[in-house]
């Protein structure tokens, strides 16, 4: 699936995505050197832009026939949970090892150096659920491949995975193509 920009003419002057773009601020050197850090946090104080963002992935969970919304730890919980109200659906929080009480479901997963784990609650999803992942970014793909895995251990089906960035050079979406086992993967900005 090609990525897909907020409902109007992309590139056009005034359109959602230009709008989206325009409120993502480039910091160089950050976390560390000759990282450039794509900061969305502009976008998220600005009610016309967030409500674009919002409203285009609550069109996406639509368009697949979401039940539920999963969001990833921490940026997809911020734009999971409005999107979740905006389109009608419930919201599941996956969380990184240890932050979830009571029964979890979890799954460890490669990191470039090392591993990590990410947790869902066991009785969130069910079988008959069709789940939307959202995050803000699409980058190596490790967290969001990993979310795949848990969300069919608990028997419900995956819808899709929706971002509003993706970070081309990184291959995220070459590593979650098997994953998906065709389940779209959406991106509102391509970088």
């Amino acid at each position: 699936m090609t990525a897909t920009a907020p409902k109007g003419a992309p590139g056009s002057p005034g359109s959602p995505r230009e709008l989206l773009l325009s409120r993502i601020r480039d910091v160089p050197d950050y976390p560390k050197p000759g990282v450039l850090f794509k900061d969305i946090t502009p976008l998220l104080a600005d009610p016309a832009a967030f409500t674009a963002l919002t409203g285009a992935l609550a069109d996406l969970c639509t368009r697949h026939q979401a039940t539920k919304i999963v969001g990833l730890e921490a940026r997809g919980f911020i734009l999971g949970a409005p999107v979740a109200v905006r389109a009608g659906l419930g919201f599941i929080p996956v969380r990184k090892a240890g932050k979830l009480p009571g029964a979890t479901l979890s799954q460890a997963y490669e990191l470039e150096y090392g591993t990590a784990e990410i947790e869902v609650h066991a009785e969130d999803l069910v079988e008959g659920d069709r789940v939307m992942v959202i995050d803000d970014v699409l980058a190596t793909g490790g967290t969001a491949e990993a979310s795949l895995e848990l969300i069919r251990r608990s028997g419900a089906d995956v819808a899709g995975v929706s971002v509003l960035m993706e970070i081309g050079f990184l291959g995220g979406r070459a590593r979650l193509q098997a994953a998906l086992r065709g389940a779209p993967l959406e991106a509102l900005i391509t970088l």
